[in-house]
């Protein structure tokens, strides 16, 4: 009983980075023609810091740390035709790069790209939708930032 009561040497939950407590999020970069992602994605990453509740989000002013990232690429390939070369199925991708930085020193905590790999197929972030069956881009383009989010939000709570 007594281990109970005085603790056993773990910890619930990831701990923050030795002297990092608040992180400033700014929009997203990107090289991308296809409008509002970098938008989405921004608010995704934000989200899921917030959600997670290890780091508190707050303002460039005031932050310990910047994370900044930039979108290389947003891709969409037909992966199935109709006879009369009408795209049946579509995979869209994303690409992108992060970096995440102790605002008061100048070192870099994280860097990390998601890139795509010798086939044009990102590693991490890509989905398949057919808009016949009524799916729809902004559906999937949702699915593909909450994902990348939660793996950028995964990378920010590794074990230090």
């Amino acid at each position: 009983m007594l281990p109970l009561l005085t603790g056993c040497g773990y910890t619930i939950g990831t701990e923050p980075v030795p002297g990092i407590a608040t992180v400033h999020v700014p929009v997203i970069q990107s090289d991308s023609a296809r409008r509002n992602v970098d938008y989405l994605l921004t608010e995704a990453i934000q989200k899921e810091i917030r959600g997670r509740g290890v780091y508190r989000l707050t303002d460039e002013a005031t932050a310990d740390s910047v994370l900044s990232g930039r979108i290389i690429e947003v891709g969409k390939t037909p992966l199935s035709e109709t006879r009369f070369d009408d795209p049946r199925e579509l995979q869209m991708s994303l690409a992108a790069e992060v970096t995440w930085t102790d605002r008061r020193t100048g070192r870099v905590l994280l860097q990390k790209s998601f890139p795509m790999n010798r086939d044009g197929v990102p590693q991490f972030t890509s989905a398949a939708f057919a808009p016949e069956t009524g799916q729809s881009l902004a559906t999937v383009q949702q699915q593909l930032v909450t994902d990348l989010a939660r793996k950028v939000a995964d990378l920010m709570e590794m074990p230090w």
